[in-house]
């Protein structure tokens, strides 16, 4: 009877080992998927601000490029409207 106690509290001792090993694996599992998600999104912000900013340089450029059209068409219909 003894020995079958001690064997149940023995596989009792090892099942709680067991379990919290696991905790402590699945604890950094987590926190390793954490750090890559952060990662991931740092990534991903400095992404959109470069496309961002290359945007709006763009769309400056398409500006300007309008802009100077508009100018020249101004200055043909001043150069019209003088004859």
């Amino acid at each position: 009877m003894k020995k079958a106690l001690l064997g149940l509290a023995f596989v009792a001792t090892l099942i709680t080992s067991c379990k919290k090993e696991t905790k402590d694996e699945v604890k950094e599992a987590t926190e390793a998927i954490g750090n890559e998600m952060e990662e991931a999104i740092d990534t991903a912000a400095v992404k959109v601000d470069a496309a961002a900013d290359s945007t709006k340089v763009k769309a400056g450029e398409v500006l300007e490029k309008g802009a100077d059209k508009m100018n020249q068409a101004a200055e043909k219909l001043k150069e019209a409207a003088k004859k």
